[in-house]
């Protein structure tokens, strides 16, 4: 599923920097991500994908997180230089 602006946190490559640039959620997980530090405008680097899928983890802010592909598919990013 491709948004006009940009792409699905769980589609980007392995070592591809992104910049959030919206999230798809409820209230209660707006506050999770705030919480994890994702908000507009965060850099995120996925460098780790399980064997199965899912979970992926995700450098963001020299933190390392992992999130499933469901909460993944929430977070809309574009690619960053």
């Amino acid at each position: 599923m491709k948004h006009s602006n940009g792409i699905p946190l769980c589609n980007l490559e392995l070592n591809k920097k992104a910049k959030v640039i919206d999230l798809k959620c409820s209230e209660n997980e707006l506050r999770r991500f705030l919480d994890l530090g994702i908000v507009k405008d965060t850099i995120l680097t996925p460098i780790f994908k399980s064997p199965f899928g899912t979970p992926t983890a995700y450098e963001v802010r020299k933190t390392v997180l992992a999130l499933r592909k469901e909460t993944a598919e929430k977070i809309i990013v574009s690619e960053a230089e």
